[in-house]
């Protein structure tokens, strides 16, 4: 079975934490993004093939049901939160389970195993999978008034420039205004690592490494002293 991709919208960092803790033990689920307010979850939807959705309700900006109505083909959602008078509205909303805070492990367990058998007996579903073909992973960005689809496998490195990173491929780069934690969030820490706390590097694109810089296409760039310890343990592991 294809693994289950999912997207949690928590502005409550121990809430998250949590989540991704479960998910992370969970064989068939994958997780490709993580929001803290249903505005950029709106955003990263359009980035991401989502099948499944954990959706506080009390979110900034936006609330998780309101966020859900703007949805037109919404993935499937389950709901996480601290509030019970809300589980009619979200039964309404279709959702597949309602999970309160705290969530325990066998109570998360049972609501992915209803998304997991739903998934299995989707006819629909199925014959969408057959026919569609896999698009490469990419980023959706905000340049000079445009939008621009940016490869993960293309990137090289990302900069932070204070308010702005650039991310940076073999060709060209694009200077977009987000966080350099933020753009953490989104990219696979199998390809990724954080060495400094200005630059993310594409692990496969490492071209040589000392204790103090590593080198990508000529492009030498510092490893910060508190990443030391972690980026080289994780870089002697790549080389072996």
């Amino acid at each position: 079975m294809e693994k289950i991709s999912c997207m949690i919208v928590e502005d409550e960092p121990l809430a998250a934490e949590i989540l991704q803790d479960y998910i992370s033990q969970i064989p068939f689920l994958e997780l490709n993004c993580l929001c803290n307010d249903a505005l950029f979850a709106l955003e990263k939807l359009q980035t991401y093939n989502i099948d499944l959705l954990f959706l506080d309700i009390h979110l900034p900006r936006l609330r998780g049901l309101d966020f859900l109505r703007t949805i037109k083909s919404p993935p499937k959602v389950i709901i996480t939160t601290a509030y019970r008078e809300y589980a009619i509205d979200g039964y309404e909303l279709n959702v597949v389970d309602y999970l309160l805070k705290p969530i325990s492990f066998s109570r998360f367990l049972t609501a992915v195993n209803k998304v997991k058998e739903r998934a299995q007996s989707d006819p629909l579903a199925i014959l969408q999978k057959q026919s569609l073909s896999p698009e490469r992973a990419h980023l959706l960005i905000n340049v000079n008034k445009k939008r621009i689809k940016v490869f993960f496998d293309d990137i090289l490195y990302i900069e932070s420039k204070k308010e702005y990173i650039n991310i940076v491929t073999a060709d060209r780069s694009f200077l977009t205004k987000f966080q350099l934690t933020e753009i953490e969030q989104q990219l696979d820490k199998r390809f990724f690592l954080r060495i400094h706390r200005s630059f993310i590097v594409a692990r496969e694109k490492i071209n040589a490494f000392s204790a103090s810089e590593v080198e990508i296409s000529g492009q030498t760039i510092p490893i910060g002293r508190s990443y030391k310890e972690l980026v080289l343990s994780v870089l002697d592991q790549q080389v072996r």
